[in-house]
């Protein structure tokens, strides 16, 4: 495992599918048939980590007086509720478990960076761009899904028509705009929960070299924050985000022939989208 032995701190470094590196082709700096092993040893254990809570959680669900861990997660659940039913999107009883589950996931993939795990098998999976880009891009595509099913093609397709209250000939110019905005979604969330994971780390490293940090306990005091604070407060952002999102896949929905019967009809009755 030399590609790790030199990897330098806080990057992932890719290891080739053979020892020798046969079959990696190169492009440029970036590499195919390789894969990041510290990523998926601490995705995997990330994984299995938040199973294991999941199922001692649901082990222990009581209806008399719940434990502390329960009314944790109830307070948390019902705000997650809380949000979704602003966005207007309480009719898809998918939407709370995933973000949930993705709020749990990377919590529980930040925390265990404070944890000391042998380096460098164990770094914050959330550090890998690939990670977050993947989370964000599920996240994203079961948007456009629920988008697609609400509204049907026809309103879909409205929405990228924002404004509705604007004229038809200057609504069809902001068709590009409305378009990129949509493609950046999990960009943007993908950067944010990387940018600031990857900052502690490197962050951490840097503290190490300098010589007033004789003493490891500031450095342990700001790497509590940084993975408690900072993880904790990035893992509700990006459940917040998904929420948010499949609000925002619903707009269009109630519009009713805004400007002169430019825009789409009313796409619901009685909750259910119109066939």
């Amino acid at each position: 495992m030399r590609y790790l032995a030199e990897a330098p701190p806080g990057t992932h470094p890719l290891v080739p599918v053979c020892g020798d590196g046969s079959f990696s082709i190169v492009v440029g700096k970036f590499y195919y048939c390789a894969f990041t092993i510290d990523t998926l040893t601490s995705t995997l254990l990330a994984v299995v980590v938040t199973l294991a809570l999941c199922f001692l959680i649901a082990n222990r669900l009581s209806h008399r007086v719940p434990g502390k861990l329960q009314m944790v997660l109830e307070f948390l659940l019902s705000y997650a509720r809380g949000m979704q039913k602003d966005q207007g999107a309480e009719d898809a009883a998918f939407i709370l478990p995933i973000a949930a589950t993705i709020f749990v996931y990377i919590l529980v993939a930040n925390w265990l960076d404070f944890l000391p795990l042998p380096h460098p098998y164990f770094r914050p999976a959330t550090a890998d761009i690939n990670q977050t880009f993947a989370l964000a891009t599920f996240v994203i595509l079961v948007v456009q899904y629920y988008s697609l099913r609400t509204l049907g093609l026809r309103g879909y397709l409205l929405r990228f028509t924002k404004p509705f209250d604007a004229n038809l000939a200057f609504r069809i110019g902001f068709i590009p705009i409305n378009i990129i905005e949509e493609l950046t979604k999990p960009i943007s969330l993908s950067l944010r929960l990387f940018g600031n994971i990857f900052a502690g780390l490197l962050m951490v490293y840097l503290l190490t070299l300098l010589p007033i940090f004789v003493s490891p306990i500031p450095l342990i005091l700001w790497k509590a924050f940084d993975v408690f604070f900072v993880g904790t407060i990035q893992a509700f952002i990006f459940m917040l985000l998904t929420i948010i999102y499949f609000g925002m896949a619903r707009e269009g929905a109630e519009e009713e022939h805004h400007g002169g019967g430019h825009a789409q009809a009313a796409l619901h009755r009685g909750g259910q989208p119109v066939s």
